[in-house]
């Protein structure tokens, strides 16, 4: 299984994960996956459609929202609209994590305490504080 980071109680972050780790996400209590690859970034990942008839088999719920380089726009609502103990993964958990950063500064958290997250989940965000804040974060 993939290594998962815990940024807050109801959201974590992963690099690639397995088709067969779908059951035991969902055992671990997770209900949503957020999906930050898109198809084709690397050989040896699944499809898309084979991820979301995967967590769909154990009764999650799937988004696909892929990005190279900064989220979109999407990406950062798919991370604003994710209800219940939610996943996102990419190659390395980077891109999923900063996507989260970009939807909490939205909401208007606090940029240290999002930068703070982050880095206890191994993630060192520092650099983003001040794109952060002029996103709305205090």
């Amino acid at each position: 299984m993939a290594e998962i980071r815990v940024v807050t109680d109801r959201f974590s972050v992963a690099p690639q994960i397995a088709l067969e780790d779908m059951a035991q996400l969902a055992d671990a209590g997770y209900r949503h996956i957020i999906n930050n690859r898109p198809d084709g970034e690397s050989p040896d990942q699944p499809q898309s459609s084979e991820v979301a008839a995967a967590a769909k088999h154990v009764g999650m719920t799937y988004v696909h929202a892929p990005f190279v380089g900064q989220p979109t726009a999407e990406a950062v609502k798919a991370v604003m609209a994710a209800s219940g103990k939610t996943l996102a993964f990419c190659r390395s958990g980077t891109r999923s994590v900063t996507a989260w950063a970009m939807a909490q500064a939205s909401e208007g958290e606090e940029a240290q305490a999002i930068v703070e997250a982050a880095s206890d989940a191994g993630y060192n965000l520092s650099g983003m504080a001040g794109s952060l804040r002029r996103l709305g974060a205090r």
